[in-house]
């Protein structure tokens, strides 16, 4: 997968996988890394599906409505692309945070959803639900930080409610940020983020 390795200057800290939104590259979430852990490695991650010429990361059918099969495949696609960026770049495999937004949090749900392990924490700005009526993996241990928006056309409020309630369930560790914007990503809620990092994942 097309991607961006930036070694951080302390190798303790997480390696921060930035998963872009539709229409987006990998050089999209640069900056939100610099402000969440200057000193993190940054893997950023373009995604391998085209949608009229936008990347994306896992197909759709319609706004909202997921290509599961595809889903499947880009998720386990994506899980083994970090086992051997692990090796490749020298980082603990087992030391990942995602920051994702909109469909790079979607796909940041779906390895939470699919493998154990896959991720220490994430921060997902305006996802949803990546599949319904699955058994999640035990999530113990895992922290996860949702920002959502109130007025989300795209992203309704149950999507992120839910989410929440279902990583929740498997064990994890769990704070939403609402905001009152529509599906953007705001200044405020990458501040939240950052907060929450600091607090969580940093302290």
């Amino acid at each position: 997968m097309k991607h961006i390795f930036k070694q951080g200057t302390n190798p303790t800290k997480p390696v921060l996988l930035l998963l872009h939104g539709t229409g987006g590259t990998e050089q999209d979430l640069l900056p939100l890394a610099y402000l969440i852990d200057p000193e993190a490695s940054v893997l950023s991650v373009r995604g391998n599906v085209s949608e009229n010429g936008m990347p994306r990361f896992f197909r759709r059918l319609a706004e909202g409505v997921f290509d599961e099969e595809d889903l499947i495949f880009r998720t386990e696609e994506l899980n083994q692309f970090l086992d051997e960026s692990s090796v490749e770049h020298g980082f603990d495999r087992s030391n990942i945070l995602a920051l994702g937004y909109s469909n790079g949090a979607n796909i940041a749900a779906s390895l939470l959803f699919h493998y154990a392990g896959s991720l220490k924490g994430a921060m997902l700005h305006h996802p949803m639900v990546p599949r319904r009526g699955i058994e999640l993996p035990d999530l113990t241990g895992v922290h996860v930080f949702i920002a959502a928006g109130k007025n989300d056309p795209i992203c309704p409020m149950k999507e992120s409610e839910d989410l929440e309630e279902l990583l929740r369930g498997a064990g994890a560790e769990t704070a939403v940020h609402w905001g009152m914007s529509g599906h953007s990503l705001t200044q405020m809620e990458v501040d939240a983020a950052a907060e929450w990092y600091r607090k969580t994942v940093n302290a």
